[in-house]
Formats: C-alpha cells, structure tokens, sequence
C-alpha cells in the first residue's frame, strides 16, 4: 500500500481525493501539524516522515493578502515548498504539485494555454506558483506538476468546499443580494471531483506538467448567468441579482483558460463547463 502525505489535508480538493480512494495510507498536514507562514515548521514536521507520494495542496491564494504580504505570501506558497522539496528528495518520493491558472495572468495573448506556453503572472500568488515550479523541475526527477482552473463544488458530508462561482451563485439568489461577476475575464471552470475520482491514475502520470481544467467559452459573468437559468430562475430575477462588473480588468481583457488535452490523451478526462455545473446541481439535489 503507498503512502501519501497530503499537506492542506482539510482542504476541499484534498478531502475528496482522500474520500474517493480509501485504497491509500495517508499522513495528513494541517495548519495544525505545521504553520506553512514558518518554514521551519514544515520542515520539522517532515523530518521523520516516510512517504512514497506527496501530493502538496496547501497554499495561500488569497490575492489581497498575498499582494499586500508578498514575504509572508512566499514563506507560505514558496519557502515552504522548497521544504517539501527537500523531504521527497530524502524519501525519494515523487511530488504531486498544485499549480494555477494564475501563472498565465499576465498574458496578452488569449487561452486556452498550453503546457509548454511561457507563464506570465501579473499577481504575487501566480509568480510564487511559477517559483515553484521552477524549484521543482531544477531540483527532482518524478514530479507531476498539475495547472489547475478555478475548482467548482459544494460542501457534504463534513467537507467543506472552497468559494466558487456556483457557491457564489446559488448565496447571491437565496439571500437576494446583488452580486458583481466579472465581464472581462474568461477562465476554465471545473468539477473538483472529476480530479478526486481520477487521482489514482493522476499519480501515475509521467513526469511533467498537465492542465486540468474543463473547457469553458463563457467569461465569468455569463457563466453566473448560466447557473441561474439552470436553477430555473426567472430571468427578471436573474437581472436583478447577477450583474456585470465590467470595471475590473477593464485595461485589459484576460483569458487565462487551460488546454487539458495533453492529460486528456493519457485517459484521464474532463468534461465542459455546462455539463459540470448540470453534474453538480443534479448530484446536489438543486435541479433533477
């Protein structure tokens, strides 16, 4: 049986990986077991764990902090990687990496990207993903690093999702608040379970890099409206409640989609935005 360390364990993408394959042994890190703000505590956490897999999730990718603390953003995200690094090179474990979209938000140039695309990241959380990338591939031979979308879901059984657009939805029109989507952005929005239940082929991959991401044609704003007329919400409503926030981005358009066919091509699959979003209201009893 392989072991796996799973850092961010409480995390959303993590938990349901660990749900959906029991078959597994895992060390689980929280914030409890070590403050990924402090290096140090990584590393002593690390320093007497044997594991053949570590599939690292935990970050922080929250923009405002990350941009008003870039120190404390790259102890977190890149300080703290380099640790994990470290502990799979003494294990000779092979590291499953959670990279970002983000690293292409800086691009002119529109989606879907490539693997090979150069990254260009506009934002602190992008750049430090980016770092460490390049950490990684400077440093160990097994690696899969996997570019991820903006994850979509809900919370069950205990497991807490992580904010989404079909969360942000669904709150705006159940308490009748008015709430701004961006127009000016278009980014792959995707089921986090399709990941989870793949997981076991996912660590099997061949080192390298791999988008995951559904495909997606709608820039954020429609996809909000998208969900609403999938809950059958009356168009009125859906006027009054999803709005277009055309300020942000306004200087410059940014599309930041993935192009997965690269892991698509080793099997592992994904589907588009509307049949993600169907999937999930229908699993969630919000639609039949």
């Amino acid at each position: 049986m392989k072991t796996i360390l799973v850092t961010g364990a409480n995390g959303y993408l993590a938990s349901l990986c660990m749900k959906e394959h029991p078959e597994f042994n895992y060390i689980k890190m929280t914030r409890k077991n070590a403050d990924l703000s402090c290096p140090e505590q990584v590393e002593e956490f690390l320093s007497d764990k044997e594991f053949d897999i570590c599939f690292h999730t935990a970050a922080n990718a929250t923009t405002a902090l990350c941009e008003q603390n870039p120190e404390l953003a790259n102890k977190i995200n890149v300080q703290s990687t380099q640790k994990i690094i470290e502990a799979c090179k003494r294990n000779k474990a092979r590291l499953i990496f959670s990279g970002t979209e983000q690293s292409f938000n800086g691009k002119e140039e529109k989606g879907p990207f490539k693997e090979d695309e150069p990254l260009k990241a506009v934002t602190v959380y992008g750049q430090n993903k980016a770092d460490c990338e390049a950490l990684i591939q400077s440093q160990l031979n097994d690696y899969v690093i996997l570019r991820y979308s903006w994850q979509m879901g809900l919370s069950f059984d205990g497991i807490k999702s992580s904010p989404n657009i079909v969360q942000n939805v669904m709150k705006a029109l159940i308490t009748n608040t008015p709430t701004l989507f961006t127009v000016n952005e278009k980014r792959c929005l995707t089921y986090a379970k399709h990941i989870a239940t793949q997981f076991d082929r996912i660590i099997e991959l061949p080192t390298g890099i791999y988008h995951c991401a559904s495909s997606n044609e709608f820039n954020t704003y429609q996809a909000a409206k998208y969900i609403a007329r999938t809950l059958n919400v009356k168009e009125e409503i859906i006027d009054q409640i999803i709005l277009p926030n055309k300020d942000r981005y306004s200087d410059r358009f940014r599309d930041y989609r993935l192009d997965s066919s690269k892991i698509q091509s080793y099997g592992i699959h994904f589907a588009t935005f509307e049949e993600d979003v169907q999937e999930i209201l229908k699993e969630f009893g919000w639609i039949k």
